[in-house]
């Protein structure tokens, strides 16, 4: 099979457990966006947390996409252009915001492109949140009163054994109007409904005349499952959580033994 395209998710797949992408996977991944290779970075990430990644890969100069928040926005590296955008509109995700104020055990984290909005700076994983996507934190008195725009996703954060017995509490009410999936054992990640990795890389694959079976897909998490269900073929990370690893047509190395690297240079002349 002849893949047109490598989509890859970050944290967990591209990077290693140090957050970088090592050199033998850069090198691989460059040689493959060489023989015109489509590389499509697709996160969890809000979009200012995939530049790094982008620029480390080049990907302006070969128009690699950028696909954030789990599938609701997709942009040209090269250009620039926001090829697809799906916003939460404000009135459900003010309003989700407002449920989420029954548990408060759990973090909210909501973004307007530029800064993460929480009443606490020290609340769980919003400062790793800053860190990871670029963002700066503003602080407000009520994150549900501060929303004023609408949102790409919403993100709730909390420790897994305070999280879990919540998901059901968390989606309640909102099921016909978002989607959730764990993206982490702290997260719990809404978008609009039917938005997800697959669609977004539906939507790419579309606009670039790419067949799913010439798309090449790596993940380690529960919301990569989607997109190694869209892909030809589906590698799984050493590292990978069991439901990616049993859905996988491959399970490669982790993410700190170049795993992306070891299959690329099996499938392509690298």
């Amino acid at each position: 099979m002849e893949y047109k395209m490598i989509a890859l998710d970050l944290d967990g797949t591209l990077n290693n457990d140090d957050k970088v992408i090592t050199p033998r996977t850069r090198d691989a991944l460059m040689a493959v966006q060489e023989q015109g290779v489509i590389v499509a970075l697709v996160s969890g990430r809000q979009a200012p947390g995939l530049q790094r990644e982008a620029d480390a890969l080049h990907l302006e100069d070969y128009h690699g996409l950028r696909i954030s928040y789990n599938g609701g926005r997709i942009q040209d590296a090269t250009t620039g252009q926001i090829l697809f955008d799906c916003a939460i509109d404000n009135e459900t995700a003010v309003s989700f915001l407002r449920h989420l104020e029954a548990w408060p055990e759990l973090s909210p984290i909501v973004d307007d492109g530029k800064y993460i909005y929480t009443t606490d700076a020290r609340r769980h994983k919003v400062m790793d949140e800053c860190r990871n996507n670029n963002m700066q934190v503003r602080l407000v008195d009520n994150i549900a009163d501060a929303v004023d725009f609408a949102p790409v996703k919403i993100l709730t954060a909390a420790p897994n054994d305070i999280l879990v017995p919540h998901l059901a509490d968390i989606r309640r009410g909102f099921e016909e109007k978002l989607s959730f999936v764990q993206s982490a054992p702290w997260f719990y990640e809404a978008t609009v409904k039917g938005v997800s990795k697959y669609s977004a890389l539906g939507q790419a694959c579309k606009r670039l005349n790419i067949d799913p079976s010439e798309v090449m897909a790596f993940g380690d998490a529960q919301n990569d499952m989607s997109m190694l269900d869209f892909a030809g073929y589906g590698v799984a990370m050493g590292n990978a959580c069991d439901e990616l690893k049993a859905m996988a047509d491959e399970i490669t190395a982790t993410n700190n033994e170049d795993g992306i690297a070891v299959t690329l240079s099996r499938h392509f002349d690298i």
